[in-house]
C-alpha cells in the first residue's frame, strides 16, 4: 500500500470495463495517489472514480476528447486546480481498427493516427510543463507489441503505436533535465472488452491463445499491465527512463 502515495496522477481512457485504464487507476488510487480518469465517456469514468472514493481514495472524472489540444489544456488545468500538482501521466486511450491496408480508407488511418499516437504527443507536450513545476514525474505511454512487430491487418495501429515507443524515447531525452521521466509500455494479448468482443464471451476462461504465438499460453489480466504502470509512476522507477516494458507472456521474445 502507498506506492505511490501524495501523487497526483491522470489516466486518460478509463471508463471502458473490463480495460487497461480503468484497473490502471483503480491500482493507482488504492496505491494513494490522487487520481483524475478522463474518458470521452464521462459516465463510465465517474463510475470508475466512484470506485476509487468509496474505497477511500481521491479521484475526478473528466470528460475529454484525447485528439483535442484545447480539452488536454483544460484537463491539466482542472488537475491542478484540484490537487495542486501533476505528478504522473498515463496516456492509455486508444483504438484498433484492425483489417487490411488494401481495405483501409485514409480516414481510417489518420483517425488511427490521431488517437493512438498524436493525443500522446498532446498529453505529453502539456503535463511536462506542470510536472516540472512540481519537480518532476513520470509520464507513461500504453504502446503495444503491435509497435515492436509486425503484425497483419495492423498498418495503422502498428505504426501509430511503434510512434509512441520512439516518441517516448525522445520524450525522455527532452524531460530529463526537469526530472521527468518517459517510459513505454506494451502489452500483448490481455483480457479487455475488445478481447471479449473476440471471443464473444464475458469469462477469460474463454480465451485460448496458442503457446507457439503466447509461450506462457493464456491471456493477460488488466492487472498485469497495471501493476507494470505502478511500478514506472512510483519512485521504485526514479532511475528508469527512455525504456520500453514489454508485458507479453514472451510473444515478442521470440
Amino acid at each position: 500500500m502507498g506506492r505511490v502515495a501524495n501523487k497526483v496522477a491522470i489516466v486518460t481512457g478509463g471508463a471502458s470495463n473490463p480495460g487497461l485504464g480503468r484497473t490502471t487507476a483503480l491500482t493507482l488510487g488504492r496505491e494513494g495517489a490522487s487520481v483524475v480518469v478522463t474518458d470521452v465517456d464521462l459516465a463510465g469514468a465517474e463510475s470508475c472514480a466512484s470506485e476509487i472514493r468509496d474505497a477511500g481514495g481521491q479521484a475526478l472524472a473528466l470528460h475529454q476528447d484525447v485528439t483535442d489540444e484545447a480539452g488536454w489544456e483544460a484537463v491539466i488545468a482542472k488537475t491542478v486546480e484540484t490537487y495542486g500538482r501533476l505528478d504522473v501521466l498515463v496516456n492509455n486511450a486508444g483504438i484498433a481498427v484492425l483489417m487490411p491496408m488494401a481495405e483501409m480508407s485514409l480516414d481510417d488511418w489518420n483517425r488511427q493516427i490521431n488517437v493512438n499516437l498524436t493525443s500522446v504527443f498532446l498529453g505529453c507536450k502539456h503535463a511536462m510543463p506542470a510536472m516540472a513545476k512540481a519537480g518532476g514525474g513520470s509520464l507513461i505511454n500504453l504502446s503495444s507489441v503491435a509497435g515492436l512487430v509486425g503484425l497483419a491487418n495492423c498498418v495503422a495501429y502498428g505504426a501509430a503505436k511503434g510512434g509512441v515507443r520512439i516518441m517516448s524515447k525522445s520524450i525522455a531525452l527532452e524531460g530529463a533535465a526537469d526530472n521527468i521521466r518517459c517510459n513505454s509500455v506494451h502489452p500483448g494479448v490481455i483480457w479487455t472488452n475488445m478481447q471479449a468482443a473476440a471471443t464473444g464471451s464475458t469469462d477469460i476462461g474463454d480465451a485460448r491463445v496458442p503457446r507457439e504465438r503466447v509461450p506462457l499460453g493464456r491471456v493477460g489480466k488488466p492487472e498485469d499491465i497495471a501493476n507494470c504502470i505502478l511500478y514506472l509512476a512510483s519512485d521504485d522507477a526514479s532511475y528508469v527512463t527512455g525504456a520500453e516494458f514489454t508485458v507479453d507472456a514472451g510473444m515478442t521474445a521470440q
